[in-house]
């Protein structure tokens, strides 16, 4: 159980992805209808976009997108390195033109934790330095030792802020370590030395095969303190989420079930299916008979493939509330199974129901 100023988070536990303040498509009514506990926002996009000081001035961001659960707010870091050669890194921070207009912009682990108060989520996490995977081992030995500088300067500067609201926030600190499972496992294991409320796995699913995400992952959670929340930060499918939670990991982000919606993938049980396909086109049934979502308690899939192929917003919604929910079932599920000791049969069963069978998921929008 995570406890934060806005309630309570029963663990493991997802977090859609609300980049700008919002879920694509959903309000707050659908976020709790599909059982969503707690949400993830985006440092980097609300600094740019409307500026967290506008947000501070409405009363912070719960207040702002009307929702009263609990947030976390990423650093923006990952988002910084997605702008490839538009960003340079220096022992300072990280300089960077912004996306929208081109502007000159400067995000330091100062800076990072300002903005993150002045949103004031009930967890704001530490800047650091992520890179993109294969790298040379100098390379991310660079960018591990670089991250725990900016660990020990974003925790400084968190302690001496207001947060918007006035309630103490949570603060996470980030692990990183490149490809290098022991490297992983010595950043892990120094992170575990500042004091903080929780840590959080990054540089995870940058260009590596999944089968070293996990060498990488097991050997980060194993180092850090397992009386403290481990979120694994952007990942991934249903079966990364139950791999995840056999590793220690209680909290998790993705937007997969989000964009993959707006592409037409709906997760089910048995596996992702397409709406696109011909298949469906005189279908009655639900997506998923197993859930209870408002698109399959009163769509069949057949209305959902003509709303989607004419281009319809309800196929947008009505798929991303789908696949929410189906997360937060997944993550309920896991969660029960964890109270009777039965997690791995768990895993195990839904593993062995739940099929890759349309392939890759569609490409993103």
């Amino acid at each position: 159980m995570l406890v934060t100023p806005h309630g309570e988070v029963r663990t493991p536990a997802f977090m859609p992805v609300g980049t700008q303040g919002s879920v694509k498509g959903l309000s707050p009514a659908d976020l709790r209808a599909s059982g969503t506990q707690i949400l993830l926002a985006n440092t980097y996009h609300l600094m740019l976009r409307p500026g967290s000081a506008v947000i501070r001035g409405l009363g912070g961001l719960h207040r702002f997108m009307a929702w009263d659960r609990p947030i976390l707010t990423d650093s923006g870091g990952y988002q910084v390195l997605s702008l490839k050669g538009l960003v340079k890194v220096s022992e300072e921070g990280v300089e960077f033109r912004s996306h929208l207009d081109g502007a000159l912009e400067f995000l330091t682990p100062e800076r990072s934790m300002e903005v993150q108060a002045d949103l004031g989520s009930d967890i704001a996490v530490t800047l650091d330095h992520a890179v993109p995977l294969p790298l040379d081992p100098a390379a991310q030995r660079e960018a591990g030792e670089r991250t725990i500088r900016w660990t020990e300067r974003s925790l400084h500067r968190a302690r001496e802020l207001e947060p918007a609201g006035g309630a103490r926030q949570l603060l996470f600190a980030i692990v990183q370590g490149g490809g290098d499972p022991a490297l992983r496992k010595e950043m892990a294991a120094r992170t575990s030395a500042f004091e903080c409320d929780g840590f959080a796995i990054g540089g995870l699913s940058v260009g590596e095969e999944k089968r070293e995400t996990w060498a990488l992952a097991r050997a980060a959670a194993e180092a850090l303190p397992a009386d403290r929340p481990r979120y694994l930060m952007g990942m991934g499918t249903p079966l990364d989420l139950l791999e995840g939670i056999a590793c220690g990991v209680d909290l998790f982000d993705c937007v997969l079930p989000t964009r993959n919606a707006r592409n037409g993938m709906a997760f089910t049980a048995a596996g992702p299916l397409n709406i696109r396909n011909a298949e469906h086109a005189g279908s009655e049934r639900p997506l998923d008979a197993g859930c209870a979502c408002e698109a399959c308690a009163l769509m069949s899939r057949a209305y959902l493939r003509h709303l989607h192929l004419a281009g319809e917003i309800l196929a947008h919604r009505m798929l991303t509330l789908h696949n929410v929910t189906f997360y937060q079932t997944l993550m309920e599920g896991a969660r029960r199974a964890i109270e009777r000791g039965l997690y791995h049969q768990y895993a195990r069963e839904f593993s062995e129901r739940y099929r890759e069978r349309d392939g890759n998921p569609p490409a993103p929008a």
